[in-house]
């Protein structure tokens, strides 16, 4: 099995491909994406542009173009700043880009819906609620009958190993487990499109080993669209089928990687690092890139 790296279309004008290099777990070749109506979500000539102090523009993001099919689990990742978090947001509607479209299931987004999630590493619980309540919060926004949510919170609280703890509050839950809720509570909305923003980065790494289990069996169960943004490259190869990496600002998509290393996957797979140290060596040149801004002649 071998993970093969794919040139977006908008890098293919601004560097050359290097085709020359040995083939490893990942082997480049060009690669362009059109538009097509089975797209789940259709990025198109995303630019984003922000105004700094000064009056001085900053150009975050430019001529993102990606089409996420319905069903995969797609992971983005790019040095600090390259707007990765960014471009969640506009997918979720909270946010609006310079110029380009976003489309879901054809459809332009114009603002936030309950067909788009998006999580946070802060998670956003309420404290307040116990993590049934928790769960069940967003389908009350939605008008859900008292039935089908108790219903629901049974569901997805047992999907996500968590029925014991129903009456609970989420300060008497781990890290591990309030991160669990977070995702009930997301799915149990039964959106068609779950955006996550670096939502393990602060667990031990036995913790996260086991919500990257859990993650990909509820991604194979519900069959949900995924856009996972992680820094973490080896977290990016373990559980996506496909990884997006970005240039440093303004963030364009530089290379994609189609991973087709069998699942279940684990970090500590020779596959999954060797996938992982090919992408690192076009990420060293986007970290490097950010480093010389940030300290120029003094690094």
């Amino acid at each position: 099995m071998k993970a093969h790296a794919v040139s977006s279309s908008s890098e293919e004008h601004r560097s050359p491909i290097r085709l020359a290099r040995p083939k490893g777990p990942c082997s480049v070749t060009p690669f362009r994406h059109a538009p097509t109506a089975s797209a789940k979500v259709s990025l198109d000539g995303i630019c984003l542009n922000y105004k700094v102090n000064g009056g001085r523009h900053l150009l975050a993001l430019d001529d993102i173009n990606l089409q996420v099919q319905p069903g995969e689990f797609l992971c983005i990742v790019g040095p600090s700043g390259c707007g990765k978090s960014t471009l969640l947001h506009l997918i979720a509607g909270l946010q609006r880009s310079t110029s380009g479209t976003v489309k879901v299931d054809g459809k332009l987004v114009e603002g936030p819906g309950t067909d788009r999630i998006l999580i946070f590493q802060e998670l956003g619980l309420f404290p307040w609620l116990t993590v049934g309540q928790n769960v069940e919060f967003g389908m009350k926004m939605k008008g859900i009958s008292k039935t089908e949510r108790r219903e629901k919170i049974r569901y997805y609280l047992r999907l996500v190993h968590l029925s014991q703890f129903e009456d609970s509050y989420t300060h008497q839950l781990s890290g591990g487990m309030r991160q669990r809720v977070a995702l009930a509570r997301a799915l149990a909305t039964e959106p068609d499109v779950l955006l996550m923003d670096e939502p393990f980065a602060a667990l031990d790494a036995q913790t996260r080993d086991l919500l990257h289990d859990e993650l990909e069996r509820i991604w194979a169960e519900t069959g949900r669209t995924i856009i996972f943004v992680t820094h973490n490259v080896r977290e990016a190869v373990r559980l996506g089928g496909r990884v997006a990496l970005f240039t440093f600002r303004p963030g364009r998509v530089k290379r994609e990687f189609k991973i087709d290393l069998p699942r279940p996957r684990q970090l500590e797979d020779s596959s999954v690092a060797r996938c992982a140290r090919e992408i690192l060596d076009d990420l060293r040149e986007e970290i490097n890139k950010s480093l010389e801004e940030e300290y120029g002649d003094g690094r």
